[in-house]
């Protein structure tokens, strides 16, 4: 799908069929849904440009990256709060935009950033294509194996229905037997449901039906159209997608996952870009971000590089 189009599908469910329900909160300029941001609007406060170089951190930068001032960095966009198209159908904007360029600020380098498909980021890493990448990839083991991650999030996965859904909540994925489940392509929400289908038939149940779709927007419309029954994808992302759309509800966290930047198994990167994202929760702009985005829930204590991945459901 062009850009221009995937913004015009975007628009249509986030915006055109929405009534504007207030104003954001006069004290937090900028701050998510959760304080009355209008339907189909997106913050827009400036939570980077402030932002200084600490030579000390920067010091942590490989000499030749250094010398260049430059980094390649590949983005995938999708749905608010993480990365998506503006309206306008050119702007990028999200929380692993502004995360990204606060990094580089206090680095000292200029992003040249290229966006590319969820699924084809963490392969061109291997090959040397970028030097890293976005995308709200999730720290698993797989992954670990041979991408290097620097965590700056915490989110994870969950699950969204229609309001007229009888389904209450999902704590085992044998919950979704029998229906039909909307995801992202190459996603890890879509490994999960395909190593777990085998279970509805051990169980005597029908199999859930999984229906993946590369576009975001699209993953939206089967749910709303009634061609899905469920949608699992990032904590964040549902949260903030139910109160722009009428008629959907957020059901449940499933499983919490930390969140990093991607590198090639090995970067000397990573180091500089840990005490990066320390550096921003030290001055107080990782607070900053995670405010203007609704996204606080999802703070950390400190980043990490390649942490084990979390196991099990979201403690109830």
């Amino acid at each position: 799908m062009s850009r221009s189009r995937h913004s015009a599908l975007f628009a249509l469910i986030t915006a055109a069929a929405l009534t504007l329900t207030g104003c954001a909160d006069p004290a937090e300029p900028g701050a998510g849904t959760a304080k009355g941001e209008a339907k189909g609007k997106t913050p827009t406060t400036d939570v980077v440009s402030s932002v200084k170089k600490v030579d000390a951190v920067a010091a942590l930068l490989p000499e030749e990256v250094r010398k260049a001032g430059t980094l390649r960095i590949a983005a995938a966009t999708g749905s608010p709060p993480g990365a998506f198209y503006e309206a306008d159908g050119t702007t990028l904007s999200g929380a692993d935009i502004d995360f990204a360029d606060a990094v580089a600020k206090v680095l000292g380098v200029e992003l040249k950033r290229e966006v590319a498909s969820f699924e084809a980021i963490l392969p061109a890493l291997g090959s040397g294509k970028y030097d890293l990448g976005t995308g709200n990839f999730g720290v698993t083991d797989v992954r670990r194996k041979t991408i290097d991650f620097v965590t700056y999030i915490n989110d994870g996965q969950g699950f969204a229905v229609r309001e007229d859904s009888k389904l209450k909540e999902v704590t085992d994925l044998t919950d979704l037997c029998g229906l039909n489940v909307s995801t992202g392509a190459g996603t890890t929400f879509e490994v999960a449901l395909q190593e777990n289908l085998p279970r509805c038939a051990e169980k005597g149940e029908k199999p859930y039906e999984v229906k993946t779709y590369a576009d975001p927007a699209a993953v939206w419309l089967s749910l709303k159209q009634g061609r899905t029954d469920v949608n699992m994808s990032t904590i964040n992302g549902l949260r903030y997608a139910v109160t722009q759309q009428e008629g959907l509800r957020f059901l449940n966290e499933f499983k919490r996952l930390d969140v990093g930047f991607a590198f090639k198994k090995g970067s000397p990167l990573t180091p500089a870009f840990q005490a990066a994202v320390n550096q921003l929760k030290k001055d107080g702009t990782y607070d900053r971000i995670l405010k203007k985005w609704g996204t606080t829930e999802s703070a950390i204590e400190t980043s990490q590089i390649s942490p084990p991945e979390l196991k099990g459901p979201t403690p109830k």
